[in-house]
């Protein structure tokens, strides 16, 4: 961060003051990883990461006392937010709430400096919130699998090859947690319950074809050592981990965006990038996501592929 960024209280950005307290506090106290350092790493990724920020509803995840210490899931934006961060009137049952939408570099690191170490966008935009723009399939290695990240990443080619096949685009990323998502841009012309009932069917195809290796059964004990294709998320405000987003887990593990050819890489898991590590990646590498904007497809035709397979 530089000196001309930052004051005693406050860094300047985008023409705005975002406080800074109580920067010296480790949020991650294992290796040494202060607030101070979360805000710098938030707005060295700011520009990959608020093309999947900007627009849309999210959830923090806020950690006061640091990774170890009490979180909770904060949705409704609180009185104190300063009147420069969007917000959007959000429909819920029995009422609505107010949420924040992230759409500059200052709001990302005012979040972070509350302590909102993982923000969680939806899944639709804050202007058509019926309407989501994206599917994401969630693969978890089964619990007690000795090669269980294996199964993910062989998962993930299975998933991934399939989509392709049906006309669309998925993407690819470490969850910073326990596995992958796929991430499949779509064009805005379609329902959550369109697009849940898409994704289930995909998942059950897939688990048709390989029985013995992954399945759709919510239960665990039902599982039986196999792949869970997780398709939940995929409703009215659901959530899912912001691309680039770091994770409350030993050594900031950071949710990012992969190329394809880097899930034969034996070195891969879901935690392998860090705070730490990221932005070097990025400088090295660039962003694999980029144009993703341009990969958005409709299901419709999708859809017609699929019951010719099904």
């Amino acid at each position: 961060m530089s000196a001309q960024a930052k004051t005693k209280d406050a860094i300047r950005v985008g023409g705005r003051s975002v406080p800074l307290s109580n920067p010296d506090k480790e949020l991650f106290p294992d290796d040494g990883i202060t607030k101070a350092e979360l805000v710098d790493y938030y707005r060295t990724v700011a520009r990959p990461m608020l093309t999947h920020l900007r627009g849309r509803p999210l959830v923090m995840e806020r950690w006061p006392d640091g990774y170890e210490g009490r979180s909770f899931y904060h949705k409704d934006v609180p009185g104190y937010f300063p009147d420069w961060i969007r917000t959007v009137r959000v429909p819920k049952e029995g009422g609505s709430l107010t949420m924040a939408v992230c759409d500059d570099t200052a709001t990302l690191l005012y979040l972070a400096n509350q302590a909102c170490i993982t923000p969680h966008p939806w899944l639709s935009p804050a202007d058509c919130l019926d309407c989501p723009d994206r599917l994401v399939f969630d693969l978890d290695p089964p619990d007690g699998a000795g090669d269980g990240f294996e199964n993910v990443r062989w998962g993930a080619r299975q998933l991934g090859d399939l989509l392709t096949e049906l006309g669309l685009r998925p993407a690819l990323m470490t969850t910073g947690s326990r596995g992958l998502h796929l991430l499949v841009p779509l064009d805005r012309r379609t329902d959550f319950d369109t697009a849940r009932h898409f994704a289930r069917s995909v998942a059950d195809v897939l688990a048709a074809r390989h029985s013995d290796r992954l399945t759709t059964e919510a239960r665990k004990n039902k599982r039986r050592g196999r792949l869970y294709l997780d398709t939940q998320r995929n409703a009215y405000a659901q959530t899912s981990v912001a691309p680039y987003a770091v994770r409350a887990r030993p050594h900031a593990p950071v949710a990012t965006p992969l190329d394809w050819a880097e899930l034969d890489d034996p070195r891969l898991g879901p935690r392998r990038w860090t705070l730490r590590t990221v932005p070097e990646r990025l400088d090295k590498d660039g962003d694999p996501w980029k144009g993703l904007g341009r990969c958005r497809r409709s299901l419709a035709g999708a859809q017609r592929h699929l019951d010719d397979l099904a």
